[in-house]
């Protein structure tokens, strides 16, 4: 049976895996805004995957209403718009449809289960450099792989449907027993050099060859692991440091997402990453001083943004 993919947020990974999805003759929506959008709508999806360079055609549009008859939807929207979008896309899709979740962070599963139920919600984490090089090309370097998995044992069918899905379309993607583990070891990399980069304008290599700036991120890491082993999440602190700063050698060159919308003049994922982080150690009265410290910085950044572009609204 033929399915009906629509991306929700078609950004660097929306696009990416939603091209390459579409390039393998799947039936792909991609809800998309800006200038981003119209380069799609007038000359397709470029996707620069190493030194191969693939054409996608779909169906791109600006309106949610034409992601009504999607059977899945990659929800791959920034956290700051997951509510919004995700109470959306609730009013228009049929009830079957399911959710796969291809965001940073580690709450946006509980913001998608209260409005779609555990049962539709499913998640990925992404491993993938992906950037929009210009508008309407999205370019990927390095190796890439998806860790699929249900959030309820109901869904299992329907999340081992997706993973083949994406394996017929040349992406390696692999079925992820406990999910929820699986995306905190992801967010242990990004906590520990998203916000960093972000503050610094630093790629990560920079920040692991400077002094400071590397003790500063293993002092993120070890605060992050803190909460995480006190949630439940099972986190062995040397075994995670030393895999997380091995895998940072191997992104030396890559601008983290939240470096990247700084630097486009977009508002970050500052709440989902660190404000959850923060948020759950006041709950469990642990002690986080270098990422609440963190958090305050990007929290002013972000905020003096917001008013930036609200003046620019009423400008206009």
């Amino acid at each position: 049976m033929e399915m009906k993919i629509g991306v929700a947020g078609a950004g660097a990974v929306g696009s990416f895996f939603g091209g390459l999805l579409a390039a393998n003759n799947n039936d792909v929506t991609f809800l998309a805004r800006g200038d981003h959008y119209h380069a799609l709508k007038e000359s397709g999806l470029t996707i620069i995957k190493g030194e191969e360079k693939i054409a996608v055609t779909g169906h791109f549009t600006t309106d949610i209403l034409d992601l009504a008859d999607s059977d899945i939807v990659l929800f791959c929207v920034k956290a700051i718009d997951t509510i919004e979008m995700a109470n959306k896309l609730a009013a228009i899709l049929n009830k079957e449809a399911k959710i796969l979740t291809m965001q940073n962070g580690v709450d946006n599963e509980e913001y998608l289960i209260k409005i779609f139920g555990e049962n539709r919600v499913l998640s990925a984490a992404t491993y993938v450099q992906a950037a929009i090089d210009t508008p309407g090309t999205v370019r990927q370097s390095s190796s890439f792989y998806l860790m699929v998995g249900e959030l309820a044992q109901s869904a299992k069918a329907s999340c081992e449907m997706i993973v083949q899905l994406f394996s017929n379309a040349s992406i390696d993607a692999r079925h992820a027993e406990n999910i929820l583990e699986t995306k905190w070891s992801k967010f242990l990399w990004n906590i520990t050099f998203n916000p960093l980069t972000a503050i610094t304008g630093a790629k990560v290599g920079e920040i692991l060859d400077n002094q400071q700036l590397k003790k500063t991120a293993e002092e993120i890491c070890k605060e992050a692991v803190m909460v995480a082993n006190c949630k439940g999440i099972k986190v062995d602190i040397e075994k995670a440091m030393n895999k997380i700063f091995s895998r940072a050698e191997f992104a030396r060159t890559h601008q983290t997402s939240m470096l990247q919308d700084r630097l486009k003049g977009k508002r970050m994922e500052v709440e989902s990453m660190c404000g959850y982080l923060v948020k759950q150690a006041n709950e469990m009265n642990l002690a986080t001083p270098v990422v609440h410290t963190i958090y305050s910085i990007l929290k002013f950044i972000d905020d003096n943004q917001e008013k930036k572009d609200e003046l620019y609204a009423n400008n206009l």
